[in-house]
């Protein structure tokens, strides 16, 4: 454990601090400063001796992933990254990512979060992810042998990429399908570089290549090779393909042109940053915009647009401000709701809550505002729309409220998959669906929902892949008896089959 005195000696959170905004609004680089190295770890070491001897570490639960968050702590306390390292890559394949857009359940579940302000344990994630590639700690994890079963894995974002990972670690032969020209899915073309700069993603995509997970980027499934196709030529196949539904708001107005959904708007962005020509792009340079949707997604466009040089930015959120202090109803350790101004926020623009859009204004079929109620609760908790109306002028209105689910129409017309009443992948305990061999994991499954859950379903689906491919095979078949190589908790490989591979 970490300086048993530390939480004592140390009361306050320090954080990198951001780049003025003046100067990171000019590019799409990372919105937070590189420390001095030296400033750098004395920062860290005084964090990390903050997180205490506490007996029950309510984080680990408090994290979906499980993260050894007190052990990485002290050792990152000691100096010893490539143990940290170690502890970290245990349990989460993408702490590179998880340390820069995930909203850090695990802080709020803190002990130390009772009467004092938490460890910062995403800046100490963080700081081990990009110290381990600094000291060349990150290299491929090759399995022992091959098992002669292959996967298919369709969908490159976080829960495809770690199941795939898994997966080749265990010995099997994984090919990844996206239908994006690059591998990444959402964290490639959702989340802007300001927050998640594309060369972490590849350095990643580098270890799985070189570790041997081979990727099929510009191939849609259901429609370039059908699911019928992929299930015939593979043994198992993992749906990874996400919430990618957007929620839209079917309101007077809104067909009028100037209306568009968050994913394209970030999509179009993301292409231009990494060097493509976007014909027709979606800007907001000059313009009044409007984002309809307060969390992360919304965030992100408000990012984006004042970086294209929006004349104003304008935030609506149909519930009310969440308390700057954890409410009675939320009690620690639950991951309580309260405000919090993201480096977007941070960066200009109006945030407007208790806002219900009542309709689209436009002139010659082209959006030029919003008429907006306010937003009022009934006795029972439902929202409805008030009598206090203001009109708000837009140029651009962007959709950011969410989605409603993935896309299942190919794939039941296909393969005859079970689809919930919700619209999603319907599947059992051991992530199966109803069509044998394949399985779903991530935001298909669960619903829309946060990076470090699509990284554990990526995991767990993997181990339930695992294990259906052993049950399937010779049941005279013999274990290998060799432990896991490091970073992966999937049971050893079968020893090899006689059975050919596949390409």
């Amino acid at each position: 454990m970490a300086d048993p005195r530390g939480f004592l000696k140390v009361r306050q959170r320090e954080v990198v601090p951001s780049r003025p905004v003046p100067v990171r609004l000019m590019d799409w680089k990372e919105v937070h400063e590189h420390l001095e190295q030296d400033d750098s770890a004395a920062l860290l070491h005084r964090q990390a001796g903050r997180c205490m001897d506490c007996g029950v570490p309510f984080c680990h639960s408090g994290c979906p992933l499980g993260n050894l968050i007190p052990e990485w702590n002290d050792l990152v306390w000691k100096g010893q990254w490539a143990e940290a390292s170690d502890r970290l890559h245990a349990t989460n394949n993408f702490p590179e990512v998880t340390g820069r857009i995930c909203p850090a359940p695990c802080e709020s579940s803190c002990v130390l979060g009772i009467n004092q302000p938490p460890v910062t344990i995403k800046q100490v994630e963080h700081a081990i992810a990009d110290e381990s590639f600094a000291r060349d700690l990150v290299t491929p994890q090759l399995p022992y042998f091959l098992t002669g079963y292959t996967v298919a894995v369709v969908g490159s974002g976080p829960a495809g990429l770690a199941a795939a990972q898994q997966l080749t670690r265990a010995g099997h032969t994984v090919a990844v399908f996206e239908r994006d020209d690059r591998i990444g899915g959402l964290l490639r073309y959702g989340v802007p570089d300001f927050k998640l700069e594309k060369h972490l993603l590849d350095r990643r995509i580098a270890q799985m290549e070189a570790e041997g997970t081979r990727f099929r980027p510009g191939v849609e499934i259901g429609k370039d090779i059908t699911y019928r196709e992929l299930t015939a030529r593979y043994d198992a196949v993992v749906l990874a393909t996400g919430s990618r539904i957007p929620r839209g708001l079917d309101i007077p107005g809104s067909d009028l042109s100037g209306i568009h959904f968050a994913m394209p708007y970030l999509t179009q962005a993301n292409r231009v940053v990494a060097g493509d020509e976007v014909p027709d792009q979606i800007l907001a340079t000059g313009k009044h915009v409007v984002v309809i949707g307060g969390g992360d997604t919304g965030s992100d466009c408000v990012g984006t647009a004042l970086r294209q040089g929006a004349a104003s930015v304008t935030s609506l959120d149909i519930g009310a401000q969440p308390p700057t202090e954890r409410p009675l109803n939320e009690p620690w350790p639950v991951d309580a709701r309260l405000f919090k101004i993201s480096s977007s926020h941070e960066e200009g623009g109006s945030r407007t809550y208790l806002a219900t859009t009542q309709e689209f204004l436009g002139a010659d079929g082209r959006v030029t505002g919003l008429r907006v109620a306010t937003t009022e609760y009934t006795s029972d908790g439902a929202r409805v729309p008030g009598e206090t109306i203001q009109d708000i002028p837009a140029d651009l209105v962007i959709l950011a409220m969410g989605f409603t689910g993935p896309e299942t129409d190919v794939l039941a017309e296909q393969t005859g998959a079970d689809v919930t009443g919700r619209g999603l992948v319907a599947r059992g305990d051991d992530y199966s669906t109803s069509v044998p061999g394949v399985f779903v994991a991530g935001d298909a499954g669960r619903g829309q929902s946060l990076v470090v859950w699509a990284i554990s379903e990526g995991r767990a689906v993997a181990a339930a892949v695992d294990a259906y491919l052993r049950s399937s095979g010779d049941p005279t078949m013999a274990q290998a008896g060799v432990a896991p190589r490091r970073g992966s908790e999937l049971p050893a490989p079968v020893t090899p089959t006689t059975r050919p591979m596949r390409p």
